[in-house]
């Protein structure tokens, strides 16, 4: 899609539709709103002073523009009540009001910046949120949709207008920001939603050394004989069933002066789980191609973090494996030794994820981390606890926590601190081992993060459980059916709030 910043008037704009921003409750208007409505003879008074348009968030109305402007029609979408106003009420606008005018068969579309114009927003935050929630809302996978391509609508420009130099360069700036993090999380998407068949350990290796070669990032891929020698027994474990081989993806961005510590991201990439020995349920098994959402997140974040310059050390971290049943798969029963020498009773083979991401874990202290933070699709006990709305997040360090959740707030990727006391780790005491893959059923996305925190000592730690958020049933504003890209923005923006806060 073509993005374009101009200065001028947006009733001047030959877009064929022109999108305007109202507050709920607002009948009178100003600014670009009322040279508008006064263009089109007092018609948008008449609609919302008649009731059939209310500006209640995500609410919308076509309107003819009766050939008085340039475009071909004028599109009302609601912000909701001006005192609940936020970032991401504009970007979920903006991702519904884009699906509405591809879906009637517009190609085009322009706006001002309403964030902006009501004294609530600065003009760059203002541009970066509507140009993420355009393009986050018109994302969808075409790929294999081979007899309906040719029927498929696409808008193919988006221009923002603003009303002076100052405000057109700001807004510039944060819509150029806002595409390269929503590019990132459509990528992220995209290879979340990858059948197992073409998405396998290996394919997300070569994406990872595609990622390298073309954002320049340092690559390092980890084999079977690799990790045996660094006695990855955790990871292995889960990897023996499969005919595919795993790898240990390592991505770094040398963003930041050579003697600082680095901020280290780890991923979950369980290309296909089958639950293993412990079978899942035939029925929505085939959803299970996402369980690999924390990897292709880490791999999302590491692109945006390479394309926006950061002056950060980042490291991702991403160990891939499928979790198949097959007659060399692991059992219920099986005791492994992680790479950082503990002893791990494999209780059910179902918390796989947790096993793999023990060796990354331990694997992440040989960068001596400022902190490091996994996203993991670890548990349907954190889906019960908070639904689809938020991620669980839990950890060591309440700094880096409460850093995760101010980011979350920016982004709309909210997230929601759950407790790790001590007293839960009596759950994942083992008989035979150092520890146990599983406490039972209470508290189990609770009892997952207690058995993470054990290979996470070395550092500070927060983990994000995505169980919830990765995937979407139905779609919303600018999330699809399908895999949201959870975690690229919010991480983004924890990284560069770190940044800003040092002072680099």
């Amino acid at each position: 899609m073509e993005l374009a910043v101009k200065r001028g008037r947006l009733g001047l704009e030959p877009a064929d539709v022109v999108v305007l921003g109202q507050f709920e409750g607002e009948a009178a208007l100003a600014g670009e709103a009322a040279e508008l409505d006064k263009a089109l003879s007092g018609l948008l008074s008449d609609v919302i002073s008649e009731g059939e348009f209310r500006g209640k968030l995500l609410q919308v109305a076509m309107l003819p523009s009766r050939r008085a402007i340039p475009a071909k029609r004028v599109l009302l979408v609601g912000l909701g009540k001006r005192p609940e106003f936020a970032l991401d009420r504009l970007r979920q606008a903006f991702g519904k009001a884009a699906k509405e005018v591809r879906d009637r068969g517009f190609r085009s579309l322009a706006a001002g910046l309403p964030g902006a114009e009501a004294g609530v927003l600065e003009p760059a935050a203002a541009a970066q949120a509507m140009t993420e929630g355009v393009l986050l809302g018109l994302y969808r996978l075409t790929r294999y949709k081979t007899a309906e391509a040719e029927e498929l609508k696409e808008v193919e420009q988006f221009t923002i207008v603003a009303a002076d130099e100052v405000a057109q360069r700001a807004a510039e700036q944060g819509s150029g920001r806002g595409r390269i993090l929503a590019e990132a999380a459509n990528f992220t998407r995209d290879l979340t939603v990858l059948p197992a068949n073409e998405a396998t350990p290996s394919y997300l290796a070569r994406t990872a050394e595609e990622l390298a070669r073309s954002d320049g990032l340092t690559v390092t891929i980890l084999d079977v004989p690799q990790m045996r020698e660094l006695k990855m027994g955790a990871l292995l474990g889960v990897a023996q069933g499969s005919q595919q081989p795993p790898r240990f993806i390592v991505l770094e961005h040398e963003g930041g002066r050579p003697r600082d510590r680095p901020i280290v991201l780890v991923g979950k990439g369980i290309t296909f789980d089958t639950g293993g020995i412990s079978l899942k349920p035939a029925e929505r098994m085939e959803e299970m191609r996402g369980d690999k959402a924390g990897a292709c997140a880490v791999l999302g974040t590491m692109r945006a973090v390479a394309a926006l310059s950061l002056p950060v050390r980042v490291v991702g971290l991403a160990p891939a494996t499928e979790n198949m049943p097959g007659g060399t798969a692991q059992r219920p029963g099986d005791i492994v030794t992680s790479l950082s020498g503990l002893t791990i009773e494999v209780i059910n083979t179902d918390a796989e994820g947790r096993l793999i991401l023990a060796d990354a874990l331990g694997y992440a202290a040989r960068y001596d981390p400022e902190c490091v933070i996994d996203l993991a699709t670890l548990t349907g006990a954190c889906v019960i606890a908070l639904g689809h709305e938020v991620t669980g997040l839990f950890g060591n360090d309440p700094e880096l926590m409460d850093r995760l959740r101010r980011a979350g707030e920016v982004t709309g990727e909210r997230v929601w601190p759950m407790p790790l006391f001590d007293e839960y780790d009596e759950q994942i005491k083992s008989d035979f081992a150092d520890v146990k893959n599983v406490g039972g059923r209470p508290a189990g996305a609770i009892t997952a993060a207690a058995f993470l925190k054990k290979f996470a000592k070395a550092y500070r730690w927060a983990h994000l459980d995505i169980a919830g958020t990765s995937w979407m049933d139905k779609p919303r504003a600018y999330l699809p059916k399908g895999a949201t890209g959870v975690g690229v923005r919010l991480l983004c923006q924890f990284l560069e709030d770190w940044v800003r806060d040092r002072g680099r």
